[in-house]
């Protein structure tokens, strides 16, 4: 490509939609752990713990392990639920997840027309078990260069360490001819700062920027990177 010769793409919010496969999880596994219906007013709550959790993981205040169960410990006590199921909920929902494939504005079809011309990653601070699943269920483990999950590193976005043990897989690459794209500023975008990389925000909703990451490029609708690249 003219601009870019590698590309790393977050998955969850930014090549799939993290949001509709949740709710297909939690409402399924309400039902089979005998919890009752979840409502949208219940998944609404609980997405805002789960951000919160995920914010202190990138902040680096908790452990994977600890977001992971200690949302649904929170989000379950809230509701009237007993908090105990929360281990045993998570490691359910964890294989769950990769169940409903959702793509975001064709990203399929975009990541397919990107092979062979550029290099493609995944980075992703989800879990093994179920960014394994998504991939494989979605097609872009065919499609990519190679997968890096944090949880497999052994450091989450946005950590410097994060994306130094990405570059030393990849091999020798210029920086400056590589772009992360992701939907989450504090995840994607600000680890790109970090790495020294330019960073392409992908922000469907028009929301504002007021973190100190650095946006390079901002794009409503995933295909408008063939501009950029």
């Amino acid at each position: 490509m003219k601009n870019f010769d590698v590309i790393l793409w977050d998955v969850d919010g930014t090549l799939l939609n993290f949001l509709e496969a949740e709710k297909a999880a939690i409402r399924s596994l309400f039902l089979e752990f005998g919890l009752g219906e979840c409502s949208d007013e219940m998944l609404r709550r609980y997405s805002v713990i789960n951000r919160k959790y995920w914010n202190r993981l990138e902040r680096r205040e908790m452990t994977k392990q600890q977001i992971l169960i200690g949302r649904f410990e929170e989000f379950f006590s809230a509701e009237g639920i007993d908090p105990s199921l929360s281990e045993r909920f998570n490691e359910a929902y964890q294989v769950r997840l990769g169940d409903t494939v959702v793509f975001c504005d064709h990203s399929k079809e975009l990541a397919a027309s990107l092979a062979g011309k550029l290099r493609q990653y995944v980075v992703s601070n989800g879990t093994v078990t179920a960014q394994t699943k998504k991939l494989q269920n979605s097609g872009f483990d065919m499609l990519m260069d190679g997968v890096f999950l944090s949880e497999e590193i052994g450091f989450e976005k946005p950590a410097k360490e994060f994306f130094d043990c990405v570059f030393a897989k990849i091999g020798d690459v210029d920086r400056n001819r590589v772009l992360i794209v992701g939907d989450s500023l504090t995840s994607d975008i600000l680890g790109g700062t970090y790495a020294g990389i330019r960073t392409c925000w992908y922000n469907p909703d028009g929301v504002v920027n007021d973190t100190e990451a650095r946006v390079d490029f901002e794009i409503r609708d995933l295909n408008e990177v063939l501009g950029i690249l």
